[in-house]
């Protein structure tokens, strides 16, 4: 397994803070944002409509990227020469415990780094998100998190034959996943 990890920049970190901002997310998603940005007033976010929240968070957090946007160059490197070193380990625990190959799936794994500490997956992209702020053993911890999920839900899918858009979020194979993570 491979992973790639890139900064995809302000405008996608955006995105990927607002799928957790939403009248429906629970503190448990939407809280963390506050404690990393505390110029961000909860109150405030929460009575916007999704166009109003957008440019607010683009406004509030515009400065804090142009701060960030160097360590985050930074990571994208740090990142990428440590999971280099840790690959084959990582392959071959992943291999023994799902016994499969692994070093010959999802060889195409993107991980974007982003300003949002919620770090989502989606698994047809073959994509995550992983926060800035995580160290380098941080990140290859997390891409561990993320990349058991995607060979779970590939052997699932082997065994039992039903349909992706089940594994998301709130569904209960979403859960069984991760409490196997």
């Amino acid at each position: 397994m491979n992973v790639h990890y890139k900064n995809p920049g302000f405008e996608y970190s955006i995105d990927s803070i607002l799928r957790f901002q939403t009248d429906g997310s629970t503190p448990y998603w939407s809280d963390s944002l506050f404690y990393f940005y505390p110029r961000l007033e909860r109150n405030i976010i929460r009575g916007l409509d999704e166009k109003e929240k957008r440019d607010y968070l683009i406004n509030a957090l515009s400065d804090a990227y142009i701060e960030a946007k160097k360590e985050i160059e930074r990571k994208t490197v740090a990142y990428n020469e440590h999971y280099s070193k840790c690959r084959d380990q990582i392959d071959a625990a992943l291999s023994d415990a799902f016994e499969t190959d692994t070093s010959v799936l999802f060889n195409e794994l993107t991980a974007n780094i982003t300003m949002n500490p919620i770090c989502p997956r989606f698994l047809k992209e073959h994509r995550f998100d992983i926060f800035y702020k995580n160290s380098e053993k941080g990140a290859v911890g997390v891409s561990t998190h993320e990349m058991i999920h995607y060979v779970w839900f590939y052997v699932w899918n082997d065994h039992f034959h039903d349909n992706y858009e089940e594994y998301e979020n709130p569904s209960l194979k979403w859960i069984l996943s991760e409490m196997v993570v």
